[in-house]
């Protein structure tokens, strides 16, 4: 359990996470060849075409080590990918790992990276099947590209939205930035391990059946996920779309532990909704008459919540919140963004 990578050495390492996804990993139909070659050999479904998502973690810029355990950061890693293919409507099927290990780092934490990959990977019969290692002095990370399938003309983009439709969102925007704060004021995951907030923040579930069941109802004009935080993901939406955006205060879904919480913080719990959070839950616009026949679809499959939280508007770039008394005010884009202001 103290074997250390540069001991091993990195053929025998890779020979060893082979031996972790033979055990407790997918070979899915379609895949030809996997790992232990010098490419892959994969099968696409006739009537497919593939959505294909790269997404790199970094220690020290995306993830701090004393915050998550290896098995969640690799089903961390592996959701940030699978959000992806879900906010467009695709099926999960291929993933490609590239790490950069120093070579102090633990056979055994690798290992469970692995594990933590599979986990993601299995619900939807999705395998990894080839990577890359090399050897770091700094900070580690994990770069995951992953392919899956959409039906050809099904796809879900962020640039099909009009003015009169509605937003709608799954789950509980907010909760995994507000995780993030619990587990700085601590310090590490000690004893916060099954609180709500973190783990929103450490074990997100990607919204792939959900994703689905939005691209296959005919009735969604556009989507996207919620990586930097629901402001700013819904401005990439509206600036593809050339629209904009009126979000109704009292509509939005502000979770319970996110209320006690930012009461105990003396915050405003709409400005953690509204604010940069990597939620990975999913915005999708519909027409007015449309929406409830897509909110019960999606009751169907899942147990997530579905919230029509605003109106899509003429005037593009203007995103504006109405309050209860009707009174609007402008708002910022404020989403996440690795160079500008210092990372937000």
């Amino acid at each position: 359990m103290t074997e250390k990578v540069a001991e091993l050495g990195e053929f025998p390492l890779i020979d060893r996470l082979g031996q972790v996804l033979g055990r407790e990993g997918r070979h899915p139909a379609g895949l030809d060849l996997g790992m232990g070659d010098d490419a892959a050999l994969l099968q696409s479904r006739a009537g497919c075409q593939w959505a294909v998502t790269c997404d790199t973690l970094v220690e020290g810029r995306h993830y701090l080590p004393s915050y998550l355990t290896a098995f969640q950061l690799g089903r961390r890693a592996m959701a940030v990918n699978l959000s992806d293919i879900a906010a467009m409507g695709g099926q999960p099927r291929y993933a490609l790992v590239a790490l950069g290990l120093r070579g102090d780092t633990l056979v055994a934490e690798v290992e469970d990276w692995y594990r933590g990959f599979a986990a993601a990977l299995n619900p939807w019969d999705a395998a990894i099947v080839g990577g890359n290692l090399t050897r770091v002095k700094g900070g580690q990370f994990i770069s995951i590209t992953l392919m899956g399938e959409v039906a050809v003309g099904r796809a879900l983009r962020r640039s099909g939205a009009s003015p009169g439709e509605v937003i709608l969102v799954t789950g509980y925007p907010g909760q995994a930035a507000a995780g993030l704060r619990l587990l700085r004021q601590q310090g590490d995951r000690a004893g916060l391990e099954y609180h709500p907030l973190v783990q929103a923040y450490t074990s997100p579930v990607p919204r792939v059946a959900e994703g689905r069941v939005l691209a296959g109802s005919g009735l969604v004009s556009a989507a996207i996920d919620l990586s930097d935080g629901f402001l700013g993901d819904l401005g990439h939406l509206c600036a593809a779309s050339g629209v904009g955006a009126r979000l109704w205060a009292k509509q939005l879904p502000l979770s319970p532990a996110l209320g006690a919480a930012t009461v105990e913080w003396g915050d405003d719990p709409v400005q953690w909704f509204l604010g940069p959070s990597d939620d990975y839950e999913l915005i999708a616009t519909c027409a007015a008459e449309q929406a409830e026949t897509v909110k019960a679809q999606l009751s169907a499959v899942s147990q997530v919540p579905v919230h029509q939280v605003g109106v899509l508007t003429d005037q593009p770039g203007c995103l504006e919140l109405q309050d209860a008394g009707g009174s609007l005010s402008q708002l910022g884009i404020r989403g996440w963004d690795h160079f500008a202001n210092g990372g937000q």
